[in-house]
């Protein structure tokens, strides 16, 4: 059938709803990338997750919107939480991939590159970085089942944090309903790699506040221009990996069980209150918390990282968790009038100010949404505003790839990539190993966060800048 975008208003086009498609498809551009927009496999899954059963209002491309598997990265699908499905692949491999912000007091002006240096080396001595690597929490592992049903919050408990840690953190760190019987044992095998970067768009990165939006909030924040801070990126590693493709697998196989005549297989879907559906959400639930784990084990790692190579305590460099939010997710929330499951793939929940959902420290303002660029250009940090309703209360969760992985290698030089970065720090030596995730290869992430901002669905807070990047090798 014909994609066909038609406008629908400032910054949105339409995919009007035809052939099987249950309901419209929603997408956000402003009109710089609606000019370059190439994405016809990306709407098609659109189109694709229109189609499941119980979808509810629209489905939402993000202006980050690319080819994922099943439902595109920057896709949000909404279904009926009594008569609609779950699914998988719409959750996505990388369960709770999620980003967290950590401010310090420490000034841009300190950091000289040899003390960059000596950071990085501190953090890399504590996190393993690269695909299959191994978590140095040795200790925690015969503990995994408090891990994966207590999430942040059992950590923090346990002495590897604070408890405004958790206040600073989606779902206070923490989701009900994980279930280990849910989870496979190959998923559990794969659960030592707690407190690990990973490889591919996974990081950790010191950089600072190059520029304020909003000073009213960016203070509510505790952020100000010029100011040190620390951007960990990951989730739930080869665990969530392995029950996204344990269920993905079991979807397939029983949709047409349930008379499900699946428009892909990446959409591969299973009703909501059947068992396999229920043991997804009990298996997803514990790659949650695994993820909220994961970034909070690594935030203990850094600011002991920091305590080495600071000789100062972190409380006195002042190390505050500033907001911690998730970007593949699948919630049980109320939107136009009832209860869905949201599916959130490459997308951040966005809440207004006043929304009774907001974490208690951010009640009257939104909570932070954190919108990470690539390793030689900006991320944001921006907040709900009212109206975003719109979208299922959800906003971009990054710039989004023009290249594909074997695109950038094959077309990004060097020189290239060395001119893109400036400045900034990395710790991989040989340039081949990470150009595939080169600034060339991702949307302009200005014209990303705007999208959403012209429109007044969000507020633009703060621009962050790096100085120096850790990031695996693999992908």
């Amino acid at each position: 059938m014909p994609l066909d975008l038609e406008p629908l208003g400032p910054n949105r086009y339409v995919l009007r709803r035809q052939g099987p498609m249950r309901v419209d498809a929603v997408v956000y551009l402003n009109a710089a990338l609606r000019q370059s927009f190439r994405e016809e496999t990306a709407l098609q899954q659109l189109a694709d997750a229109a189609s499941l059963p119980g979808v509810v209002s629209r489905v939402v491309g993000m202006p980050d919107i690319h080819q994922g598997f099943g439902l595109p990265i920057g896709g949000v699908v909404a279904t009926d939480a009594d008569t609609g499905v779950v699914s998988a692949g719409a959750v996505g491999y990388d369960i709770n991939c999620g980003v967290r912000l950590i401010r310090t007091n420490l000034a841009r002006l300190e950091m000289n590159r040899e003390r960059l240096q000596r950071i990085m080396r501190a953090v890399e001595d504590r996190i393993p970085a690269g695909v299959g690597k191994q978590s140095r929490h040795k200790e925690l592992l015969p503990r995994l089942s408090e891990v994966l049903t207590g999430g942040a919050a059992y950590l923090v408990e346990e002495g590897y944090g604070v408890p405004e840690d958790v206040e600073a953190t989606e779902e206070y760190g923490r989701v009900e309903g994980a279930d280990l019987a849910a989870v496979s044992q190959e998923a559990v095998e794969r659960a030592g790699q707690l407190a690990t970067i990973g490889g591919g768009n996974h990081f950790v990165e010191i950089g600072y506040v190059e520029e304020v939006f909003d000073r009213s909030l960016a203070g509510a924040f505790g952020l100000e221009e010029g100011q040190v801070t620390v951007l960990v990126h990951s989730g739930s590693r080869g665990f969530g990996h392995q029950v996204c493709s344990d269920y993905a697998a079991s979807m397939a196989g029983a949709a047409a069980r349930y008379g499900i005549d699946l428009p892909s297989k990446g959409l591969a879907a299973a009703p909501i209150d059947s068992p396999i559906g229920q043991r997804y959400l009990g298996a997803m639930h514990c790659a949650i918390n695994f993820a909220f784990a994961n970034r909070q084990l690594m935030t203990h790692d850094i600011r002991r990282a920091f305590e080495e190579a600071m000789g100062s305590s972190w409380e006195a460099l002042g190390m505050a968790v500033v907001y911690d939010v998730a970007h593949n997710i699948a919630k049980f929330e109320r939107h136009f009038g009832r209860r869905v499951l949201v599916h959130r793939k490459g997308a951040t929940r966005a809440l207004p100010p006043g929304h009774p959902v907001n974490p208690r420290r951010y009640l009257h303002t939104g909570h932070p949404v954190l919108i990470p660029g690539s390793m030689g250009t900006a991320s944001y940090v921006a907040v709900g505003q009212p109206g975003i309703e719109e979208t299922f209360t959800s906003a971009n969760h990054g710039a989004g790839r023009v290249l594909s992985r074997a695109a950038a290698r094959r077309q990004v030089s060097r020189e290239a990539f060395h001119e893109s970065l400036g400045d900034v720090l990395t710790n991989v030596a040989n340039y081949r190993a990470i150009v595939d995730e080169a600034p060339q290869a991702y949307k302009d992430i200005d014209a990303v966060v705007e999208t959403l901002a012209e429109i007044g669905l969000t507020r633009k807070v703060a621009r962050l800048r790096p100085l120096a990047v850790i990031k695996g090798e693999g992908d």
